[in-house]
């Protein structure tokens, strides 16, 4: 009997393991979606991992003045793509849903679809990118809506490190969402270890104090090859150290180099963070469609799943 994502997420001696996609373009045929999702999973045959992740793409060119460096294109329905690569890999997906566009009423008839026409079990609610846009429906109200709704999903939240670097408030923005349902977060891609380090301790210890069981959190990391994958990261609003983008600008090969700073950062949170009892997990994506890229995404799950399965081999045997 296969264990489903939530009673994984459970166990807290047992990483979790995704790698993240997003569907394909709106003109994409269903024939040409199978035959990319079915390309994407012989390329992870080889790994273990738990699922997928599939975003849900917004244009979220209101929340920067620069230009998008890749411009944005309108894709598939998530829900779509999930239940397709669901089925083909037999592994559950976890699906993003963006809230802001549409009012509750719709919200609540996507989520009635989710369940029923899709399949879907595990979502990931995301609210505006901008607080200038217009906003139909907040994150907080699909919360409520979520929670009011016939069907038990796994619900997910995300979590910026960037915000907690700038406010020193994203624990407690975790410990909201958490009152509200979130059962699991999933990071932004981590190219600063150190705000990941001070947010995570920051949860951990307020979740201690207050006598909180702390939720699982995924850390998402992403290899990086070009000058203009940077420059996409920094336009998504990943925070990366000046030495680090010279790092990986200068490097003879700058995507050999980002794989071994992306370990590098997993070892600086490891070693702070495990002893602190917070259940973990990875989400490894590549940023563009780029052959040279995907293919390093999967060396970097590689390596990076190893090395946190090792480190939790470590502590059990340590108890």
């Amino acid at each position: 009997m296969h264990q489903s994502l939530r009673e994984k997420f459970a166990d807290p001696s047992r990483g979790v393991y995704f790698i993240g996609t997003t569907p394909p373009r709106d003109t994409t045929s269903d024939e040409q979606m199978r035959e990319i999702a079915e390309k994407l999973l012989a390329r992870l045959s080889t790994l273990e991992y738990d699922g997928l992740i599939v975003y849900d793409i917004q244009d979220e060119s209101a929340r920067i003045d620069t230009p998008r460096p890749f411009p944005f294109k309108e894709t598939r329905d998530p829900r779509e793509y999930s239940r397709l690569i669901s089925d083909l890999s037999e592994r559950e997906t976890i699906t993003y849903k963006s809230v802001a566009q549409r009012d509750r009423a719709d919200f609540e008839q996507w989520l009635e679809e989710a369940w029923n026409d899709f399949g879907l079990r595990n979502v990931v609610l995301v609210g505006s990118p901008s607080s200038d846009g217009e906003i139909r429906l907040s994150l907080q109200d699909a919360y409520a809506a979520i929670g009011e709704h016939q069907h038990p999903f796994h619900l997910g939240g995300v979590t910026i490190a960037e915000r907690h670097a700038v406010k020193g408030n994203e624990h407690e923005r975790l410990l909201s969402k958490q009152a509200n349902g979130v059962d699991f977060f999933v990071s932004q891609a981590v190219y600063n270890p150190q705000a990941t380090i001070d947010l995570l301790a920051s949860y951990a210890r307020t979740c201690r104090e207050r006598g909180i069981e702390p939720r699982r959190i995924v850390l998402t990391f992403t290899p990086c090859g070009s000058a203009k994958t940077l420059e996409f990261m920094q336009w998504l609003g990943i925070s990366i150290p000046p030495a680090t983008r010279w790092r990986i600008l200068d490097a003879e090969n700058p995507l050999l180099e980002s794989i071994r700073i992306c370990q590098n950062s997993l070892d600086q949170i490891l070693e702070a963070c495990i002893p602190l009892g917070l259940p973990l997990g990875l989400n490894i994506e590549s940023l563009t469609n780029r052959k040279e890229e995907i293919d390093a995404a999967i060396q970097l799950y590689r390596l990076l799943k190893a090395t946190l399965d090792l480190k939790l081999a470590e502590r059990q045997l340590a108890r």
